[in-house]
């Protein structure tokens, strides 16, 4: 696949790349964890990690130590040997839990479409003792278990140290706490900053356990959250000179980099990522006032909206099979979706432009042509709601972009909140990414109370669920759901997860007039 790249912008990002903050983290408890009836892992006996120098294992025998919190970093063993001099290999498993589920899970169940080299497990052999073993790959973790698969009769192990280096480009504990609300709010402010810190590392990352990787939807939200708490913006900066200096073929950008070995687009191109870059750089410079990167970056952006626009057809209306991602709930059909988000990213642009002093009338006509496209093709009259594809699927994703794009006035946008809610259709929504969106609506239509009601059922449902970081996925309605066949490769600590704290904040007036 041909790319486009400009060695000029990576440059600039290279200089932008964080120095992590590294802390050494040791495990609080030893525990024992049991599976449900519900298929759910759950803590049934604990007791203090400093118990941990008493015990020796020997074949057969298992261990689970307890870190209490969700951390991304680099695990660090000190094994030494009791008994005879030992005669042959110690083999072990080593086995790294998001939750406690994820330990009473067992890999070789998993049978889904992505890799399953994702599950945190590892298969060790150590020769010499006394040991300090460094694992070199990077893990996200709350729990570990260990286990001995065989070592010999003669000697047995004691694990005389355990320790676990943290890294992240950020610091938690310089976020000032929430200055108001309940004991559930607040704690859904605290995971909020906790999956957000654990996400940001060289980049922006979608999740620490999988796929590491940065996403153009991922960004855009941590992104915002970011300007509500930690406020690194050279981060955000780094990212669009990322995404910018390594595109596909006509200008692109791509949905997601790999960033090592070297910086490199995927081959995945997503019809709303590729448009986010406009509101991307459009919210990093109404956050920084950097308008020298604003004005560098503009043309990709701009570019991004012109390949939007060239998908579409005849009416100026973008075709059902395109290329959206939206959310992952099967069967969603995107057509209305990824109409909303094309007149959603123009108004972004034009008001970039704007701020730029740039020329807007192409854009505007675009923009007009989108939205009366919307309302021509897409608007039911008789049900007042949008539709989407042949089959003029009824979803909260069509409805939910529409409002976002603002195709209607606010009075009719409120009515058609109401309407969704009422129905509660089939195509509900899957993700936190969707419902983030959700609640965005809901406050666009200056519905406060009902979105702050809505946060704490759904967020607040995985805090309830013992969530220290939020997910990937949660689906109230079946909670074990995955898009990939088993919850077991499931992201427990996910970038598109972590906005409560950026509504708490951004309208932290708004909240205080309801209490």
């Amino acid at each position: 696949m041909q790319r486009m790249v400009r060695e000029d912008f990576l440059k600039k990002a290279e200089g932008l790349k964080p120095q992590l903050v590294q802390t050494v983290r040791y495990p609080n408890h030893i525990v024992k964890i049991q599976k449900d009836d519900q298929g759910k892992g759950h803590i049934i006996e604990q007791k203090n990690a400093e118990a941990l120098r008493t015990i020796t294992m020997g074949k057969g025998e298992t261990i689970c130590l307890d870190f209490e919190d969700h951390y991304v970093g680099y695990l660090t063993l000190h094994i030494s040997t009791v008994g005879s001099p030992p005669d042959a290999p110690l083999f072990m498993k080593l086995k790294f839990g998001e939750n406690a589920t994820e330990i009473t899970d067992r890999a070789e169940d998993y049978d889904g479409w992505i890799s399953r080299s994702w599950i945190q497990e590892e298969y060790i052999h150590v020769d010499v003792f006394p040991a300090v073993l460094t694992l070199p790959r990077r893990y996200a973790m709350r729990f570990l278990e260990i286990t001995v698969l065989d070592t010999s009769r003669k000697y047995k192990i004691r694990l005389d140290q355990v320790s676990f280096l943290s890294v992240s480009a950020v610091d938690a504990s310089k976020v000032p706490a929430l200055s108001y609300g309940d004991a559930l709010l607040r704690r859904m402010d605290q995971v909020s900053i906790k999956t957000l810190e654990d996400c940001m590392q060289d980049v922006f990352e979608d999740g620490p356990k999988r796929d590491r990787r940065l996403w153009m939807g991922d960004l855009r939200l941590e992104a915002i959250a970011n300007y509500e708490t930690f406020r690194n913006y050279d981060l955000v900066k780094r990212c669009l000179y990322l995404f910018a200096g390594s595109r596909l073929e006509n200008g692109a950008v791509g949905a997601c980099l790999f960033t090592e070995p070297v910086i490199q687009v995927d081959d995945t191109y997503m019809y709303d990522y590729a448009l986010f870059y406009v509101a991307v750089l459009l919210d990093y410079y109404e956050a920084s006032g950097d308008i020298q990167t604003a004005r560098e970056l503009w043309d990709v952006a701009y570019r991004q909206l012109e390949i939007g626009v060239q998908a579409l057809d005849e009416h100026f209306l973008i075709g059902e099979e395109n290329q959206a991602f939206l959310d992952w709930k099967a069967g969603l059909n995107k057509q209305a979706g990824a109409q909303g988000v094309l007149i959603y990213c123009l108004r972004c642009g034009i008001r970039l432009a704007d701020l730029l002093g740039y020329d807007v009338n192409r854009m505007e006509e675009w923009l007009e042509r989108a939205v009366q496209a919307a309302k021509d093709y897409l608007w039911d009259p008789k049900q007042r709601l949008f539709i989407s594809g042949k089959e003029r699927q009824i979803s909260y994703a069509s409805q939910v972009w529409m409002i976002l794009a603002q195709v209607w006035d606010t009075e009719t946008n409120r009515e058609l909140l109401d309407r969704i809610l009422s129905l509660d259709p089939e195509m509900n929504m899957v993700t936190p990414y969707m419902n983030h969106h959700f609640v965005a609506a809901c406050i666009l239509c200056g519905e406060y109370e009902r979105a702050m009601q809505y946060i704490r059922t759904y967020w607040g449902g995985m805090v309830q669920e013992g969530a220290d970081t939020f997910w990937e996925l949660y689906n109230p309605k079946n909670k074990t759901e995955s898009p990939y066949g088993s919850s077991i490769i499931n992201s427990y600590c996910h970038a598109w997860s972590c906005t409560p704290t950026y509504f708490f904040r951004k309208y932290e007036q708004k909240w205080r007039q309801q209490q």
